[in-house]
């Protein structure tokens, strides 16, 4: 036999109505923030935030917090202005290459330049770190391709290519669609030109397994090596960027076509 649970009468407008002197109410309150320029005080209670927005959760919650970028994101999205000033300044602080990647979305996604351009430099001086890190692989394509257009990587193209194919890997199972379909808005950036003929070969073949990278774009990086002149064939770019590893034919490439 079941035992009915304990039923509790009651009218629900007086418990409204106690609920609603609650709001920015400093008795009880457990919560604080100071709003704008005049640094006006707002109170509130965590449990009322934690079960109305999932951001407040997290920040109050038992569980970890929310990273700086987080922060940054909400400040951003809720117009937060003097927040977002302070979040930029202290990611630009604590940027490491396991956060810089990360950075670099969140600037993309809200269009935040300066922190973007911060989040290129730091790349481009710690490439081949941050390219084995999960935050590359994430990456949108719209925030990889200034990556791969920067001549100041220190980086060698042949790393870079395989950066990128393990990138469109990752966005290829994510979005269930074929790699070659996912590296298409990025890949026309690898400069495959600067690669040697063996290199060049291993990369064909790679590419015959599991396509990548469009056949024609191959075609004109064998076209600099055949006719020994840099830029033989639209769309294959020669310039070395400042971690290429020097190759025999490169000394051709400075030769216009």
């Amino acid at each position: 036999m079941v035992t009915p649970g304990l039923v509790v009468q009651g009218q629900a407008a007086p418990f409204s109505t106690a609920l609603r002197s609650l709001v920015n109410n400093p008795w009880y309150s457990d919560v604080r923030f100071v709003v704008g320029q005049e640094q006006q005080e707002v109170f509130a209670h965590r449990c009322l935030l934690a079960c109305r927005c999932k951001f407040f959760q997290r920040l109050l919650g038992t569980e970890p917090g929310p990273g700086v970028l987080e922060v940054l994101t909400a400040a951003v999205e809720y117009g937060l202005e003097e927040l977002r000033e302070l979040c930029l300044e202290f990611v630009v602080k604590v940027l490491d290459v396991e956060l810089v990647c990360e950075a670099l979305q969140v600037a993309v996604t809200f269009g935040l330049g300066p922190l973007q351009e911060q989040c290129m430099a730091f790349i481009e001086t710690h490439c081949q770190e941050a390219l084995r890190t999960r935050g590359f692989l994430e990456l949108s394509a719209a925030a990889l391709l200034p990556l791969l257009r920067s001549d100041k990587l220190c980086v060698d193209e042949a790393e870079l290519v395989q950066a990128a194919r393990s990138w469109a890997r990752v966005g290829a199972a994510v979005l269930e669609r074929p790699v070659a379909e996912v590296a298409a808005p990025v890949v026309r950036e690898l400069r495959l030109a600067l690669l040697a003929p063996t290199e060049l070969s291993a990369l064909e073949e790679q590419n015959r397994q599991e396509p990548f990278i469009p056949v024609e774009q191959i075609v004109e990086a064998w076209k600099c090596h055949a006719l020994r002149r840099g830029a033989a064939a639209r769309g294959a770019p020669c310039h070395r960027r400042r971690g290429t590893l020097p190759r025999d034919h490169h000394c051709f490439l400075d030769h216009p076509f």
